[in-house]
């Protein structure tokens, strides 16, 4: 019992440090309220700039697709309870998002700016972004992806659930709808900058590569149920009528 309720203590420490990290974010990018931004920061030559940038999203990118890998989660969970796997991957990915916010350096040079209602239409697609982002992961399990309900249902000494695979209203619209928020939140903005754009461009390629070694994952474990879901629905782009559901089991990946 001492075991589990550390395991427990863990697991919202986890999602604390994970919820403070989100929640900053969107400021980040934006550059408002906060006093480092994608933006503003230390100066730096350009090549040093790019350099560092580059290393700090190539090992936040690294860690996500390695630590969801399912033989990667096989070998882990010999060493560590298998209810903190999923917090500890948490844990580690918000120290990473935290150490991009603050050895980041501005490249300033502007890309593109726009004013009057075009940069409020990008700032308000900026936050609807977010909000799908957010809004997918509470149409799945919220509390399961981030950890705390497998370290609540040890706990409680439950065995670990199989979740269902839903597909509410996001989930008809796009296989993938936390990417397409992120995607949306990276790219809309009404002055994109130079290190800005390095941002999204590299958070793309690591979304466009990341979410088909999910997939391989689920037609791996799930097969037919998943090929069937994966024709009826687009995996980025949404397709506004028609589409379809499925019923299945499934764990979500990361």
């Amino acid at each position: 019992m001492t075991g589990r309720a550390a395991a427990l203590i863990y697991g919202l420490a986890s999602y604390l440090i994970f919820s403070l990290s989100f929640a900053y974010t969107p400021a980040f990018i934006g550059n408002f309220l906060v006093p480092k931004t994608i933006d503003v920061g230390p100066d730096s030559g350009l090549a040093q700039a790019v350099l560092i940038d580059a290393v700090l999203l190539c090992v936040f990118a690294i860690q996500h697709s390695v630590m969801a890998r399912p033989a990667f989660k096989r070998w882990w969970t010999r060493i560590m309870p298998s209810s903190c796997e999923r917090s500890t991957y948490v844990l580690i990915a918000s120290f990473l998002l935290i150490l991009i916010f603050w050895q980041w350096r501005p490249i300033v040079a502007t890309i593109w700016r726009v004013e009057g209602w075009p940069a409020a239409m990008l700032t308000a697609i900026f936050w609807m972004g977010w909000l799908v982002a957010l809004v997918s992961t509470f149409q799945i399990d919220h509390f399961e992806l981030f950890g705390l309900r497998q370290v609540v249902d040890a706990l409680r000494g439950a065995a670990g659930r199989m979740q269902a695979f839903k597909t509410p209203l996001l989930y008809r619209l796009v296989r993938h709808p936390l990417m397409l928020g992120l995607l949306l939140a990276f790219w809309a903005t009404p002055h994109m900058t130079a290190g800005h754009l390095l941002f999204a461009l590299m958070n793309t390629a690591y979304i466009l590569v990341g979410v088909r070694l999910e997939e391989r994952d689920l037609v791996a474990e799930f097969g037919a149920s998943y090929e069937h879901y994966r024709r009826r629905v687009p995996m980025l782009m949404p397709r506004l009528f028609g589409g379809g559901s499925i019923a299945s089991k499934t764990r979500r990946g990361g």
